[in-house]
């Protein structure tokens, strides 16, 4: 009877726990867990304190955080759990962060906290087990407190530049620690560092490339096993000497990364195979490594039979393909980029990747790569390959042979790679049509056939299967059209599009406007007119967008501006270039929305009216070059709100008038300034030389300054060209400018932007564009300059023009001229300059252009070397009345005559004159005697012979001496 009641009993509280336990998920699945409040005001202030330029942070809103994009919370507490955030810009991680209590993921990578420290409080989650807080932007010393985390498995530091460690000891609390990454962090001057693996017993994964590394000896003290270690990075050190010992501990090391380890020094390499039999990947790039290394002397085949991937690239391995490398049966990706091999490379039937980029290789590609069955990625690029492009088999999913010689056509087995997913052609000699069954390709994701011969229509047949195709360049093939209709839906969309100097029609490409992830857009040279049509605005912003050297007109009012960009993951310059169009009205203001721009070039245009202040927002602004319209008004000093970033300005040939604004002094790290061809007044201000110590280039053109040249310009020791010519400057040429360093002995420095620098030399304008910072040049012509040439100015050997014309220089031309050695352009015209041309001048062995013309000269014209050159141009020496020899028709030996008994005396007379030079100088005697006779006596006489005019002087004479005593 009581089994009966107990069974009873059992069953009665099954039924009960069944029914509570289908009523509790059955209320789990109707209501949702929404975060706690506290959380998502934290979350918000962090929104708050950043700057978003994916769009990621635009989902934040709503009560319920646990939904917005980046956030994980906890399914039955409702707690956040996960936080990763990329794209944003702030000044410091908001602290409200620290509400979340109980996070135990946090992902803040490829963020930008512009130079802060990692905040402290980031060690009092503990609870977390992934950190990552990579290429962030932060700098300073590590905390100390990470090494409170004792459940964190994962931390990655690296990619943060300014980033040190001065002890490593707070690593030793991470007990659980599996994955390290400190790479590219400082940790030359850190304590403890040998510790860091014998310390960390869970440690499977350690990354220490680039860490200014430059001893291994404190791995080498211990002899103890490390059976979990199975990656280590030690790339890109400063090591040397021999290997160590210490790796034969590491029994189950499978990733080694040793480059940039100097290895041509260790003498046991082979041996050093031997102590990892478990090795399955290794990188030996940049270690000096030559032929011998990989000879069979050296190298027994059997140790290094496990090696599936090699990397040896950026060696010294030359000549013919390491017959060593053929029997390596477990080898499936070798990369050999960046040596100097020049023969055919042997068969690899097992490869999967092969890269012989950057080598020497010649002559068409061999028969033995393109029978490769397994291969998928072949990368021959930066070689001198011949003839045209053989047919390929295999599965092929990457083929890179741009920057070879190839001819021919694109032949049309390529619509056959049914795997390949990218192609590069580019940087060749092929011609003809592109075939259509590149159209088949439907798994291609990038495809490059620029710089090229190409010709004929590209039509949507061409695009026809490419659903999967991200970037397109097919920039630079002249006689390539495209034509499209204009209903044209292209089955892609594009995140780069590339097409210079090619024929896409005259008005703006209307599929365009269905591509929504595009990053980047060029559409330079491309015989494009009229106003940006009115659905581009609607376009979400492209961050890098180069729509010059067309016929474009309007206003820029259309320029995309329909949301934020879309982000693919690659980091993308911000680039916007609308240079050489015909774009009139003023800079619109919704231009200062583009806050995350680094370069912004409206220059060539027409545009009108004055910068407008909002402008100030683009605080990311590196380049500023908006020369060549018709603005006007004053400098604005908001300019200099970008003191921390602007390196290029160029406001030249515009309307601006004033002085230049003393704010502009803050641009610290400005390398170019260009202010030419304006109506700015004043002096040169005396700041620019105590202040911008970083410039290379001081372009003061055609204005209306007055004054002095500062002789703080003397500072500017990075100064490659100073051309302040055309203005109403005074006073004399400062000497000290013959201490500008980069002049006189070049330096290594450049700020090169892809724009231009227009200069004076050979007499006519010259633009610069990839070789400005190549260009040395001083000119200081047409303004009221007095006083000699400094002889100090001589020094700046590296000048390739001089200019010191229509001035009022006086004096000779210094000796030593011809210690300029790379001039090409000398220019002295118009000045008042004597005395006779420096023989050394003839030792100008680059001179191409001379003007000496309008001066005092005298003398014989040097002869020989460059100078024969010019000696067909008389013009050069016009208007010196007393120059004589080739190239002017004034005979030097009657001149020399004349200039003899005029000019220089001390030279001896010819003896018929003998006579009459004795007879000069008797009476050149007597006359001397007779005055000094008559003035001494009739003096003294009088004083004689006149008591009273005696007395009188004599009084006089007492007088004066008591009064001045």
């Amino acid at each position: 009877m009581g089994t009966r009641n107990d069974l009873g009993l059992h069953l009665i509280f099954t039924s009960f726990f069944l029914l509570a336990t289908t009523y509790t998920c059955l209320s789990v699945e109707n209501t949702s867990i929404i975060c706690f409040e506290q959380e998502r005001l934290a979350l918000l202030k962090f929104k708050h304190s950043v700057k978003d330029f994916s769009g990621m942070l635009s989902s934040w809103i709503g009560k319920d955080c646990c939904r917005w994009e980046g956030i994980q919370c906890d399914s039955l507490t409702g707690r956040v759990e996960s936080l990763n955030l990329h794209f944003v810009v702030g000044n410091e991680v908001n602290s409200s962060l620290v509400e979340l209590r109980h996070l135990n993921h946090l992902d803040l990578s490829e963020n930008d906290f512009r130079g802060s420290r990692i905040p402290e409080f980031i060690g009092s989650f503990k609870q977390m087990t992934y950190l990552n807080l990579s290429n962030a932007g932060f700098r300073g010393i590590i905390p100390p407190h990470i090494g409170n985390l004792s459940n964190l498995k994962v931390l990655d530091l690296s990619l943060n530049y300014y980033l040190m460690s001065d002890d490593m000891s707070w690593t030793f609390g991470l007990l659980s620690l599996q994955h390290l990454n400190l790479s590219d962090v400082d940790l030359g001057g850190a304590k403890n560092m040998g510790m860091v693996l014998y310390n960390l017993p869970s440690l499977k994964e350690l990354s220490l490339r680039g860490c200014g590394l430059s001893n291994l000896g404190p791995f080498l003290n211990s002899s103890r096993t490390l059976p979990n270690i199975k990656h280590l990075d030690l790339s890109f050190n400063s090591f040397t000497g021999p290997l160590p010992g210490f790796f034969q501990n590491l029994t189950s090391l499978t990733f080694l990364d040793l480059s940039n380890f100097d290895l041509s020094l260790a003498w046991n390499f082979a041996d050093f195979l031997k102590m990892i039999p478990s090795l399955t990947e290794l990188h030996m790039s940049h270690c000096e490594l030559n032929k011998t290394f990989l000879s069979s002397p050296h190298l027994n085949l059997s140790t290094i039979s496990n090696i599936q991937h090699l990397d040896l690239s950026d060696n010294s391995i030359g000549g013919i393909f390491p017959s060593i490398l053929t029997n390596m049966t477990s080898l499936r990706f070798l990369y050999l980029s960046g040596n100097m091999l020049s023969s055919s490379v042997s068969t690899m039937p097992n490869l999967l990747e092969l890269d012989l980029s950057n080598n020497r290789l010649t002559g068409p590609i061999p028969e033995s790569l393109r029978r490769l069955r397994f291969l998928e990625v072949l990368d021959l690029s930066y070689n001198e390959f011949t003839g045209p492009i053989p047919t390929f088999f295999g599965k092929l999913s990457k083929l890179d042979l741009s920057f070879n010689q190839l001819n021919g056509s694109i032949p049309d087995f390529f619509g056959k790679l049914t795997d390949l997913t990218d192609l590069n052609l580019g940087s060749n000699q092929l011609r003809g049509a592109i075939p259509v069954s590149v159209g088949k390709l439907s798994k291609l994701h990038a495809l490059d056939i620029s710089y090229n011969s190409l010709e004929g229509v590209v039509s949507e047949a061409h695009f026809a299967n490419l659903s999967m195709l991200k970037h397109l360049d097919t920039s630079y093939n002249t006689k390539l059209t495209f034509k499209v209709s204009r209903e044209w839906i292209p089955p892609f969309q594009l995140v780069s599009f590339k097409i210079i100097s090619c024929n896409i029609g005259s008005e703006f490409p209307q599929w365009l406007q269905n591509q929504r992830t595009l990053e980047t857009l060029v559409l330079s040279n491309a015989s494009i007119s009229g106003p940006l049509p009115t659905w581009l605005r609607e376009m979400p912003v492209i961050p890098f967008l180069d729509l010059s050297h067309n016929k474009l007109s309007g206003s820029l009012t259309n320029l995309p501006n329909g949301g934020n960009f879309y982000v693919s993951g690659y980091r993308v310059d911000r680039v916007l270039s609308l240079e050489d169009n015909l774009f009139n009205e003023s800079i619109p203001r919704s231009l200062c929305r583009r806050t995350d721009l680094e370069i912004l070039d409206l220059s060539r245009n027409r545009l009108t009216g004055k910068i407008p202040k909002c402008l100030q927002n683009l605080q990311q602004l590196f380049a500023m070059i908006f020369s060549t319209n018709q603005l006007s008004g004053f400098i604005p000093s908001f300019i200099a709100f970008n003191s921390s970033s602007l390196v290029w300005l160029q406001l030249n040939d515009n309307n601006f008038v004033g002085e230049v604004p003393r704010e502009l002094g803050k641009l610290r790290n400005l390398s170019v300034l260009d202010l030419g061809d304006n109506n700015f007044s004043g002096n040169i201000p005396d700041w620019i030389g105590e202040n911008l110590l970083s410039l290379m280039v001081l372009r003061l053109h055609k204005n209306h300054f007055t004054g002095k040249i500062p002789l703080s310009l003397c500072k500017c020791s990075k100064l490659h060209i100073l051309d302040v010519a055309y203005n109403n400057l005074t006073g004399t040429i400062p000497a000290c400018l013959g201490n500008l360093d980069a002049m006189a002995s070049k330096l290594s420095e450049s700020a090169h932007v892809y724009e231009r620098v227009i200069q004076v030399i050979k007499g006519v304008d010259l633009e610069y564009t990839t070789t400005w910072d190549i260009v040395y040049n001083m000119d200081l012509s047409s303004n009221k300059l007095v006083g000699e040439i400094p002889v100090e100015i001589t020094a700046l050997s590296m000048l390739l023009g001089l200019n010191l014309s229509n001035n009022h220089l006086s004096g000779r031309i210094p000796e030593n001229i011809g210690n300029m050695m790379r001039l090409e352009s000398l220019d002295l015209s118009g000045n008042k300059l004597t005395g006779m041309i420096p023989s050394s001048m003839a030792a100008l062995t680059f001179l191409s252009h001379l003007n000496l013309s309008h001066n005092n000269l005298w003398g014989r014209i040097p002869t020989g070397h460059q100078l024969q050159t010019l000696i067909d141009d008389p013009s050069i020496y016009a208007g010196n009345r007393d120059l004589c020899g080739p190239p002017l028709t004034k005979d030097c030996s009657k001149h020399e005559d004349q200039t003899t008994t005029i000019t220089m005396p001390k030279k001896k007379y010819k003896q018929t004159d003998a006579p009459t030079k004795a007879w000069l100088k008797t009476w050149y005697y007597v006359d001397v005697t007779c005055g000094f006779a008559t003035g001494f006596w009739g003096v003294i006489g009088l004083l004689l012979l006149m008591k009273q005019w005696r007395q009188k002087l004599f009084t006089f004479v007492e007088e004066t001496i008591e009064n001045i005593s």
